[in-house]
């Protein structure tokens, strides 16, 4: 199947996690079409998500705490947005002990569906074809309705920390059809390339 290629929907700094030029499926599930998804967590301008404190390994952190919560996220391609959610609450961020308990729930939130596991969310459907789906997004942060066209680079909501996330983050996928029950997933790359997991994308405004 022939990717489809995006432009990065940020500017800034930003962290490659669970990329599917790693492995496929990139998040070691097929579930919701989500083989060749990636995502990004945003950095400061010392290269980390948040400054990590003793209380950061024992206790959950207000998102808030993260630089990149709340950062602009930019439609990746024209198109015109056939379904958003809006309304989930942004939850606390875990990371050391806390991730860990959070983990173990992961089970639940994925048996509650779609919902539990996108948070806030954008789907964009291609000008050439093709459904782009931006995940986890800041709660009451979209800029955009369904059925509004919109054209790449457009600022369409924040990074939020909704649904399954463990600290604010961007998840990107591409699907063959916005009913993301039954759709396939679509392989997907930026500018022509697909960066790795661990690896540093700088997108300049």
């Amino acid at each position: 199947m022939e990717a489809i290629d995006l432009k990065y929907p940020f500017t800034s700094r930003w962290l490659v996690q669970n990329s599917p030029a790693n492995r496929v499926p990139s998040h070691g599930t097929t579930l919701f079409a989500s083989s060749y998804a990636i995502d990004f967590v945003p950095l400061d301008d010392a290269g980390r998500p948040a400054p990590l404190s003793v209380g950061s390994l024992f206790s959950p952190e207000p998102p808030e705490r993260f630089p990149g919560f709340g950062r602009p996220i930019l439609a990746p391609a024209h198109g015109t947005v056939v379904a958003i959610r809006n309304d989930d609450a942004d939850h606390a961020a875990y990371r050391g002990l806390p991730s860990i308990g959070y983990a173990l729930t992961q089970r639940g939130r994925a048996a509650a569906g779609w919902e539990s596991l996108g948070g806030n969310y954008v789907f964009i459907e291609r000008s050439g074809g093709g459904v782009v789906v931006l995940c986890h997004l800041q709660h009451e942060s979209l800029l955009v309705q369904r059925g509004q066209p919109v054209r790449t680079g457009q600022v369409i909501a924040r990074c939020g920390n909704s649904g399954n996330s463990t600290e604010p983050h961007l998840h990107v996928q591409v699907i063959d059809s916005a009913d993301i029950k039954h759709a396939q997933a679509v392989p997907l790359t930026f500018g022509g390339s697909l960066p790795r997991t661990n690896e540093i994308v700088t997108v300049e405004p």
